[in-house]
C-alpha cells in the first residue's frame, strides 16, 4: 500500500523529496498545500513532473461526505465521512462563543462495549490512520467554511486504544506549518485505559484529559462500562492523580446522567468523596437516547440536584449544553443508520 502524504511530518516530507532529488524548499511548499486540503492538481507552484512522480509513490485521498446534517436549532453540523476503504466515521462541528469545536472519531467502531453508546454496537472494525483523523478536522473546516479552533477526540472509538496513531495525529494537527491548533485547545476522552493514561502522562502534552467516569463506584460502573472490570474506579482515579502530578493539567470527568442508575443524591455524595483532593471538573451530560438501549436520561431536577451537591462540596460541575439533538448528533447514531440502510 502507498503511504498517504498528509500523514507525514514536515521532516518526513523533506526526506522523501530529498530522495527524489528535489531542493529543500520544496518540502515546505508541499507541506503547506497538504494542510490546505489540496489535491495534486491544485499545487500550482510544484513542477508537474514532481506532482506526477508523487502520484505514483504516495496516496492523497480526500474523504467524501456521504451525509451532512445541520441543526436548525443551534447550527451544529454533523458529517458522515466515507474513507478510502468504504468505511464511514462521524465528525461533529459545534459552535461556541469562544470558537468552533470539531468532535472527531479515532476508530471505525469501538470495542469498549459501554451500555449507553451507539458507537460500540457492532464492535471495532479498524483503527483510523493519523491522516484520516487530520482529514476530519481539515475537510470539516473546508466544507463548512468555518475556522476550527478547538478539537475534542470524543467521537466514535476509544482514542487511547489507538494510542500511537492518535499521538501522530496530535503532532500533525499541532504543527506550526500545518493547522497549528494549540494543544491547550485539544481534549482527549478516554473510558479509562490506565496503562495508556500513564503513557500519555509521560509525554506531558498540554491537552485536556477527559475521563469518561459515569459512575461513583464499581458496582454501577461494572454494569455500564466493561472496561471497569480491568481497571476499577480506584485504579482509574489513582492514574488520574499520577497524570495530574506529571502534567499539572486539571482533569475533566464526563458523567452521563442516567435515570435510576447513577443520578441519586447518594451517588453524587459518593462521587464527591472519590474526587476529594484531585483538581477536577465534572461535566454532567444528559444522556443521549440510543434506540437499542433501555437506558433513559435523568430528569432535569435530578441533574440540577446532582450538580448542586458537587458544587456545594467544592467540586466544579457544569451541565453540558445539548447540541444537535435534531440531527442524531450523539456518537454512532448516524453511522449506524447509514450502514443499516446500506445493508
Amino acid at each position: 500500500m502507498k503511504r498517504d502524504l498528509r500523514g507525514m511530518t514536515l521532516p518526513e516530507v523533506a526526506e522523501a523529496l530529498k530522495t527524489m532529488g528535489q531542493p529543500a524548499f520544496r518540502a515546505k511548499q508541499l507541506y503547506t498545500w497538504l494542510h490546505k486540503g489540496a489535491g495534486y492538481e491544485d499545487m500550482t507552484n510544484i513542477p508537474k513532473t514532481l506532482r506526477e512522480a508523487l502520484t505514483t509513490e504516495y496516496d492523497l485521498y480526500r474523504p467524501t461526505p456521504v451525509r451532512r446534517q445541520e441543526s436548525a436549532r443551534d447550527g451544529t453540523i454533523k458529517y458522515l465521512w466515507q474513507l478510502a476503504d468504504g468505511n464511514c466515521v462521524e465528525t461533529v462541528l459545534m459552535r461556541y462563543h469562544y470558537g468552533n469545536t470539531v468532535c472527531i472519531s479515532s476508530e471505525v467502531g469501538c470495542r469498549m462495549g459501554c451500555a449507553f453508546c451507539a458507537s460500540t454496537i457492532g464492535g471495532l472494525v479498524r483503527r483510523l490512520e493519523p491522516h484520516e483523523m487530520l482529514d476530519e478536522v481539515l475537510f470539516t473546516q473546508l466544507d463548512s467554511g468555518l475556522e476550527i479552533s478547538h478539537i475534542v477526540l470524543m467521537g466514535i472509538g476509544e482514542p487511547l486504544d489507538n494510542f500511537d496513531k492518535v499521538m501522530r495525529f496530535l503532532e500533525l494537527v499541532n504543527s506550526p506549518e500545518g493547522m497549528n491548533i494549540s494543544m491547550r485547545h485539544i481534549s482527549l476522552s478516554t473510558c479509562g485505559l490506565v496503562p495508556k493514561i500513564d503513557a500519555l502522562a509521560e509525554r506531558k502534552l498540554q491537552l485536556t484529559l477527559s475521563v469518561s467516569l459515569h459512575a461513583p463506584n464499581d458496582e454501577i460502573r461494572n454494569r455500564i462500562m466493561p472496561v471497569n472490570q480491568a481497571y476499577d474506579v480506584e485504579t482509574l482515579l489513582s492514574a488520574c492523580r499520577r497524570y495530574y502530578a506529571a502534567t499539572s493539567r486539571r482533569i475533566s470527568f464526563e458523567y452521563a446522567m442516567i435515570d435510576g442508575v447513577n443520578d441519586s443524591a447518594d451517588n453524587a455524595k459518593e462521587l464527591l468523596r472519590r474526587l476529594k483532593g484531585l483538581p477536577a471538573h465534572v461535566n454532567l451530560i444528559p444522556l443521549n437516547r440510543v434506540e437499542e438501549s433501555p437506558l433513559v436520561p435523568s430528569t432535569k431536577a435530578a441533574v440540577e440536584r446532582f450538580q448542586k451537591i458537587l458544587e456545594d462540596g467544592g467540586v466544579s460541575a457544569t451541565v453540558r449544553r445539548t447540541l444537535g439533538g435534531d440531527i442524531d448528533a450523539s456518537c454512532g447514531q448516524l453511522r449506524r443508520k447509514y450502514t443499516q440502510q446500506k445493508g
